[in-house]
């Protein structure tokens, strides 16, 4: 099944007229490291407006770590704004099964009690397992269950590929 990908920075742009007016003024934004982190870059600049960002990497918080073990490329977290009682926007490159999200979140509750947390995500490909669904999607995308889709970074331009 040949799948047509829309352009990654449309996405971007739609993504923030969609959050655009759901966000305080107290709001930070956090990356899923690493596709989710370019795309909360993308999503800063494109809203226009000087939220905290913040960069997550949930290699310790997966649930499959025991089977799958380290990333050979954890970075770390940094999280540079007090998280309680703030709302976050926590974004991701691509919703699949939810497990991501799921880490990602209880990598947060570790710097605190957010007063809300809200999800962001590029693509949204259907394919969840736990019950996480996105607040804001880019684009939904019925992608086969032996492909998966990646966002690249080339420069300072975003674009999608199946691999």
């Amino acid at each position: 099944m040949l799948v047509a990908l829309p352009d990654a920075e449309d996405l971007v742009a739609r993504l923030a007229a969609a959050v655009r007016p759901h966000l305080a003024a107290n709001t930070a934004i956090v990356g899923i490291h690493t596709g989710g982190v370019w795309v909360a870059e993308k999503l800063r600049d494109a809203l226009g407006a000087d939220y905290p960002l913040g960069v997550l990497d949930i290699s310790f918080y997966r649930d499959d770590f025991s089977r799958i073990g380290l990333h050979p490329q954890v970075k770390p977290s940094r999280i540079p704004f007090a998280v309680e009682d703030r709302p976050l926007l926590l974004v991701d490159d691509v919703l699949y099964t939810g497990r991501t999200v799921r880490a990602a979140m209880n990598d947060l509750f570790d710097y605190g009690r957010p007063s809300r947390i809200q999800l962001a995500v590029l693509i949204d490909r259907g394919g969840h397992e736990l019950p996480i669904r996105p607040d804001f999607v880019g684009a939904t995308l019925a992608i086969p269950p032996d492909q998966n889709i990646e966002l690249q970074r080339i420069e300072d331009r975003l674009s999608l590929a199946l691999k």
